[in-house]
């Protein structure tokens, strides 16, 4: 019985200072110059790659060179944070605690741009966590799909077209003259007002927008026409 107790007992030691050696031989006390150069430059080559990327796909309004710039920023500065990380156990636990408070405000409107920041996070932490093969291999993976479900799946423009006209014998020759020169319509909103309808409508164009535009302008009683290229969100 005593025996079997003392062996237990050697196991469990033996256990604890496995995993204590494990975790103890993870983390170095110093910082190897060439790792931390090659991590870096890892780092920058794939938010380079990403900042392209998302230059040569973008497809809304407003294109935000900041906004980019700072996806080559995030994949640097995460790599420098694993790399102090893995550095110092004590320093990691701090981090660790610091980081959780950090709160970022800034609301992301496109959900594109959400998978980039995520994509450019990912990238710094596994370039600065040494697993170079698999930033670059999964970052040229990512970004192919990227491209090829962003930029080769935009197929149509959606447009947003504002009418005003005089009557609802002008309202609607509007719809039947959208009906015939457009894939498809539907009214976004109505607003009726001393005389005047004022509606807008997201269309999805065949062809030859400015022909259009100017074909619905000439209708009798319409005012005025605009068309407005959007990105598909739209507040009433």
């Amino acid at each position: 019985m005593e025996t079997t107790t003392q062996t237990a007992d050697t196991t469990a030691t033996s256990f604890t200072d496995m995993l204590k050696n494990s975790v103890i031989d993870n983390f170095t006390s110093d910082i190897n110059i060439a790792k931390m150069l090659i991590s870096l430059g890892v780092a920058f080559l794939i938010g380079f790659f990403i900042y392209t990327l998302y230059k040569r796909i973008f497809s809304g309004v407003l294109y935000s060179k900041s906004f980019n710039v700072s996806l080559i920023g995030m994949t640097m500065v995460t790599a420098m944070v694993i790399l102090a990380v893995n550095s110092n156990l004590v320093l990691s636990l701090g981090m660790v605690g610091a980081l959780s408070i950090v709160r970022f405000r800034t609301p992301i409107k496109d959900p594109t741009d959400l998978i980039f920041l995520f994509w450019a996070a990912a990238a710094g932490i596994v370039s600065g966590a040494g697993f170079y093969s698999l930033a670059i291999i999964g970052s040229v993976i990512v970004g192919l799909i990227l491209f090829f479900f962003v930029k080769g799946g935009t197929v149509e423009t959606p447009y947003l077209l504002v009418v005003n006209c005089d009557s609802d014998a002008s309202e609607k020759a509007v719809h039947d003259h959208v009906n015939k020169m457009v894939k498809r319509y539907n009214v976004k909103q109505k607003t009726v007002a001393g005389g005047n309808i004022e509606m807008t409508l997201e269309v999805r164009l065949r062809e030859q927008e400015g022909h259009f535009i100017n074909q619905l302008s000439g209708l009798a009683g319409v005012k005025n026409a605009v068309l407005i290229s959007y990105s598909g969100d739209y507040v009433s």
